[in-house]
């Protein structure tokens, strides 16, 4: 990479990861050299017990105190902390800056995941009362990693990052794929995502453009996108918030994109808001982004905002809290298009190759087992075994109910006893949902103890509920194909 491309010269940043690596300057360094509990005040802002961890200096201390506790160092143990890096380099770079008798960060140089660096601008938190600029470049927040977390880790050749900012995408896409792309609108973020790349001995193709114009014809096996979702007017203040498209757009581009970008089997997710408009159903709007893609797709909503809400929080996160007149026009844009809330959520799209793809777009409120990733493979697994399989199919197969389910039952005391009002299951793993049943549903998964077909299995039941076999038979298999779309019967292979 030539030096206008970097943040640093290339032997800059060969400098800067000396310095880091002798220091000891990783997450479990830093954990290391603070304890739990000064790990755990620096998680919520509180940085007393780990100034106090810090008060003999040392390169590491110096580095904790100045990124991660963001005080103002003196430049003597700046410069030591940094060595070999000329300071006159970091100071160029804007790693670190000039504040009253010493210096402070400029940039935020965060030790990320398991022996990684990240850079990227300074958040908003570290300055208040100053508003980020327009090209200000993220690092390492909730939604970052809400897509981190999410996204399907299988071994893959081609991934590609859209709107990578400071680069955190590729750097988890680099654990599993042999080549990663990455692109972005902002020149700016190119740079400090090539900076993150060199710094931390990986090669990605970096590419400038809106969206998936710098790869268009191209397809890969994974996409990833945390774009610039906010929605709004249309007005584009800051580039990691704000696409320039009006209302909630860039979701849907996105969808319509993904059919071009994907090779066969190939995956895509990104996060996305949407608008609850009044008296319109939000899960029919997403739903219809994906008509005519051919793509299975799973949407799950993860938080829905008010208005007020959701304009606060990013006015904050840009810096703009105290301008009333920008919230002002805001809401009334939202009054105007009758938004009464915002849903954001995690899109996961496949590139199956069958004729009848699946669109399932559905609120999941519950905390997940994590990783959530690992989720949604299993779906996208469950869809594969109940594609191929009509009623008869279904009816053929041995089933068992998830290790671990339970029964949850409200009743009302009566005359003759506690009479039951609902029974609910709940899958304490997974995706932890719950599931109102009937008694004869309840039977049956009951019953589903992998040993005999399911057919048979409906005999029983048929037999003891006085219903016909065939009768029952045609109303179980939508619901058998139900439960083990949600996981709560599994299929007995072999």
């Amino acid at each position: 990479m030539d030096h206008d491309d970097m943040l640093f010269s290339p032997a800059g940043v060969e400098a800067l990861r000396t310095a880091l690596t002798r220091a000891g300057y990783t997450s479990h360094g830093i954990a290391a050299r603070l304890g739990a509990a000064a790990t755990a005040g620096v998680a919520r802002n509180d940085f007393r017990a780990a100034l106090r961890a810090t008060e003999e200096r040392d390169p590491l201390a110096t580095l904790i105190r100045l990124f991660v506790c963001e005080q103002v160092e003196p430049e003597p143990a700046v410069a030591a902390a940094l060595a070999p890096l000329p300071l006159a380099e970091a100071l160029d770079a804007g790693l670190v800056e000039r504040h009253g008798d010493g210096l402070r960060m400029g940039l935020d140089l965060e030790p990320y995941g398991d022996g990684w660096w990240l850079l990227s601008d300074v958040p908003a938190s570290a300055r208040p009362g100053r508003p980020l600029p327009a090209e200000h470049v993220l690092g390492v927040g909730g939604a970052t990693q809400t897509l981190t977390g999410a996204t399907l880790r299988r071994p893959v050749e081609t991934a590609l990052d859209l709107g990578t900012g400071s680069g955190a995408q590729a750097l988890h896409l680099s654990t599993h794929a042999r080549r990663v792309t990455a692109t972005d609108v902002s020149a700016r973020a190119l740079r400090f995502a090539a900076t993150t790349a060199a710094l931390n001995g990986l090669e990605w193709e970096l590419l400038a453009g809106d969206l998936v114009a710098p790869v268009a014809g191209r397809r890969f096996d994974l996409v990833v996108s945390n774009p610039p979702f906010v929605v709004g007017p249309g007005t584009t203040t800051h580039v990691y918030r704000d696409s320039g498209r009006v209302g909630d757009a860039v979701g849907a581009e996105l969808a319509a994109a993904a059919p071009g970008l994907l090779t066969e089997g190939g995956t895509m997710q990104y996060l996305a808001n949407w608008v609850h408009v009044t008296g319109e159903d939000w899960g029919e709007r997403v739903s219809g982004w994906f008509t005519g893609t051919g793509l299975d797709a799973w949407v799950v909503q993860r938080e829905v905002a008010d208005p007020m809400a959701y304009v606060d929080l990013w006015l904050s996160d840009a810096g703009q809290a105290g301008d009333p007149q920008r919230a002002a026009a805001w809401l009334d844009w939202f009054d105007e298009h009758r938004i009464e809330a915002v849903g954001f959520g995690i899109v996961s799209l496949r590139r199956s190759g069958h004729d009848d793809p699946v669109v399932r777009v559905e609120a999941l409120r519950q905390q997940v087992e994590q990783p959530m990733g690992d989720r949604v493979g299993e779906w996208f697994d469950r869809q594969d075994f109940l594609r191929v399989r009509d009623t008869d199919g279904l009816l053929a197969q041995r089933y068992r109910a998830a290790d671990g389910l339970q029964l949850r039952q409200e009743a009302t005391m009566g005359d003759e006893g506690w009479a039951v009002d609902r029974q609910v299951l709940a899958m304490p793993h997974g995706l932890r949902w719950t599931e109102e049943v009937d008694p004869l549903v309840l039977a049956l998964v009951g019953g589903a103890d992998g040993e005999v077909p399911l057919r048979d299995q409906l005999a029983l039941l048929a037999a003891a509920h006085d219903v016909a076999v065939d009768e029952l038979a045609e109303a179980a298999g939508p619901i058998v194909a139900h439960l083990v779309e949600r996981g709560i019967v599994e299929p007995v292979v072999g």
